[in-house]
């Protein structure tokens, strides 16, 4: 009988022996957290040498940055980095205008003799630099090919051209008098073909094809009224526009055109 009792009491299951496994785990659990939050714990002199840095890499303080609380959400507050991009744009800008006025400057002295006798003006806006020169100093009447001295001339300036990136778009323009002869039908084919010249002449003159654009406008766009003799004198020209970097494109509204034109008294050429 005792010999069977105490089988019974060996054979007894404990049924609470989890709680060790799980006190065990909750034990790992809370030191885990603990060495968790531990971690998260942000040294505030070094916060403040990153913000210091910070502020000296981008160029501007760190006004207001409110000090870390230590949980591990903590996030170090960036400088706004729009006033550097402004800064950067505004330098980049006026490195480009000062590239300009220098190509300006260079121009004006290669065509300085007809700017004195008014058969060439060049002035500058914010499309780039314009050229605009009478047919007298290019052609022979009725006529699209280049004159010999006006091909030096042309010459000149593709020189002081050729080792820069602009586009260069060349235009030609006529005045409202008909034209049909072997040659030119019409006002069209006579303004695109002595655009034409141009653009072949400053390419073989090393400025780049991909650069070059020739725009026939017969007797659009004129700078005065045709009703006169010099009126349609000054409306027969060759305009050479050096665009500015950022006119990379070709196509030029003729509102952009015309306010490029209205602008042009207010620019003074500079002697050589």
């Amino acid at each position: 009988m005792r010999h069977r009792r105490r089988r019974q009491e060996e054979e007894h299951e404990n049924h609470e022996r989890w709680l060790v496994s799980y006190a065990d785990f909750i034990t790992l659990l809370f030191a885990f957290f603990v060495v968790m939050y531990a971690i998260s714990q942000v040294n505030e002199s070094k916060y403040r040498v990153l913000s210091s840095s910070l502020g000296d890499a981008f160029g501007s303080k760190i006004t207001g940055t409110p000090t870390p609380s230590g949980s591990a959400n903590t996030m170090v507050e960036v400088p706004n980095s729009k006033p550097v991009a402004r800064a950067i744009k505004s330098e980049q800008r006026l490195l480009a205008q000062q590239k300009m006025q220098q190509l300006s400057d260079a121009l004006s002295k290669i065509v300085q003799p007809l700017l004195k006798n008014g058969q060439v003006r060049l002035y500058q806006s914010e499309e780039g630099i314009h050229i605009d020169i009478k047919d007298t100093a290019l052609f022979a009447v009725a006529q699209a090919t280049p004159s010999p001295e006006s091909q030096r001339m042309l010459a000149g300036i593709a020189g002081v051209l050729r080792s820069q990136s602009n586009p260069v778009r060349v235009e030609g323009f006529t005045d409202d008098v008909p034209i049909r002869n072997a040659f030119y039908p019409s006002n069209w084919e006579l303004s695109a073909a002595r655009a034409g010249s141009v653009v072949r002449l400053f390419q073989e003159n090393g400025i780049a094809a991909d650069r070059l654009v020739a725009v026939g406008r017969a007797e659009n766009r004129p700078v005065t009224s045709n009703a006169s003799a010099e009126g349609r004198a000054q409306n027969r020209r060759v305009a050479i526009t050096v665009l500015a970097d950022h006119n990379a494109g070709f196509d030029i509204t003729p509102a952009a055109n015309q306010a490029a034109e209205a602008s042009a008294p207010a620019i003074q050429n500079k002697p050589a």
